[in-house]
């Protein structure tokens, strides 16, 4: 992968990117994602948000390389950090991290999220805690797309901000509200086949420990009839 051909997983983010867009990229490392959308005149401006030094210093390299400097800077900073005001950033771009540190960086950078409409975020676990996120902040889910590649399972989610209350029932959370609508789907059922079989053999070890811990086992129990629900499964 490079700023010229994209993986799978970045190219479908970068489908999700508007024209003319002024997006911020955290967590950018190479910052393949903005100086691809900037080489093919897809955005206006972007930042590369880097909390490493290493990783900001790769993504600074990689701008100065390909020459597209004036439309993407590289930035060092802690998540939202990196966004001023007078960046105008429409669009917040947070991929290939867990959802819980996806959720964690935009509760703390609330305040930089002033005029940004769009959030596109692809996490790479937790998506139901990135969209309760959503769903408390009034963004709400427009596009969720689901994607394999290297034998992992992505998907990106894309929100707008509203005015109106968002909400998502636990099923929607838990699936995607988007995703649900576009069954059956193949890569969707090969993740949640998977993800019952662990729920189901986290359950039988837990009911042979010496404390068996009731409530954790009600909890994966209720998540395992939920995702039978949906895959139309009997048993």
């Amino acid at each position: 992968m490079n700023a010229d051909k994209l993986s799978n997983r970045l190219q479908t983010v970068a489908n999700f990117i508007e024209s003319g867009s002024r997006i911020a990229d955290i967590g950018s490392d190479h910052a393949y994602l903005p100086v691809f959308l900037a080489k093919n005149k897809q955005i206006e401006f972007a930042i590369a948000g880097e909390v490493v030094k290493g990783p900001h210093e790769n993504a600074t390299n990689e701008i100065n390389e390909q020459g597209v400097q004036g439309v993407v800077n590289s930035r060092l900073g802690d998540g939202l950090e990196v966004v001023s005001p007078e960046d105008h950033i429409d669009t917040i771009v947070i991929a290939g991290m867990g959802g819980t540190l996806i959720a964690q960086i935009l509760e703390a950078g609330k305040e930089k999220l002033q005029g940004v409409t769009t959030l596109v975020l692809q996490p790479n676990v937790g998506e139901n805690r990135v969209r309760n996120w959503l769903m408390i902040h009034q963004y709400e889910i427009t596009k969720e797309q689901i994607l394999k590649e290297d034998h992992h399972i992505y998907e990106v989610i894309v929100s707008k901000k509203t005015t109106e209350r968002i909400t998502y029932s636990a099923e929607q959370l838990l699936f995607g509200p988007k995703l649900l609508q576009i069954l059956p789907n193949q890569i969707f059922r090969e993740k949640w086949e998977a993800e019952l079989a662990r729920e189901r053999t986290a359950v039988q070890q837990m009911e042979h420990a010496k404390k068996v811990p009731q409530d954790r086992i009600d909890k994966l129990n209720h998540k395992t009839e939920m995702i039978k629900k949906v895959l139309k499964l009997e048993n």
